[in-house]
């Protein structure tokens, strides 16, 4: 079975997007790139990771991540990559809203899918076959993914910021070890492997 995959640009204290997310900044307030500046100023040095970023045969994200919109769909917003958006893939959209599938240049086609989560994955995981699955975020996609125990391999990206407010990363999510299976830096981030093993229950 293909494995569930997360990658996640971060600062140092948390957060993986500022306040007053909107149109005219996507990340947020006080963000800009500074959680990204590693995928613009050093793609020669983080190679491996950008492409580990893309390397699934589905993907799913939260509505947030796709469209600054809430309540029914501008469909005319197709996303915020222009017309031809990096994944090359199905991508499974979280939503309260029902919508058509959106097709764009490159192979990315967009699905809105209103039943949660467990629905999402299934779709997805029939989407990729034997490749992985990756959930792409925004933080509250991915803090219910880790909830319910359905990401195998937490790949973070941290970099060195304190934002102080925004979107957190990890909130809600119970107590969850996890197991470093890989770490690397270069100067404008940590790059950081993790496989998520939930604690098992105790016997009643």
């Amino acid at each position: 079975m293909s494995r569930v995959t997360c990658d996640m640009a971060m600062s140092v204290d948390g957060f993986t997007a500022g306040p007053n997310q909107r149109a005219d900044a996507p990340f947020g307030d006080g963000v800009g790139e500074s959680l990204h500046r590693w995928m613009f100023d050093e793609p020669e040095n983080n190679a491996a990771e950008l492409a580990d970023v893309l390397d699934a045969g589905a993907f799913i994200m939260g509505r947030n991540m796709f469209s600054p919109g809430r309540g029914d769909w501008d469909l005319d917003w197709t996303g915020w990559w222009g017309d031809e958006p990096p994944y090359h893939a199905p991508v499974f959209v979280l939503t309260h809203h029902e919508r058509e599938p959106v097709k764009m240049a490159g192979g990315t086609e967009f699905h809105f899918v209103t039943g949660g989560i467990a629905d999402a994955l299934v779709r997805a995981r029939a989407a990729a076959g034997d490749r992985n699955v990756a959930i792409a975020g925004g933080a509250a996609t991915v803090n219910q993914f880790l909830a319910a125990g359905l990401i195998d391999e937490l790949r973070l990206h941290i970099a060195p910021v304190l934002l102080g407010r925004g979107e957190r990363l990890f909130a809600g999510v119970e107590r969850t070890d996890l197991v470093q299976v890989g770490v690397r830096h270069t100067g404008l981030v940590t790059h950081v492997r993790y496989e998520p093993v939930r604690p098992a229950k105790a016997a009643a």
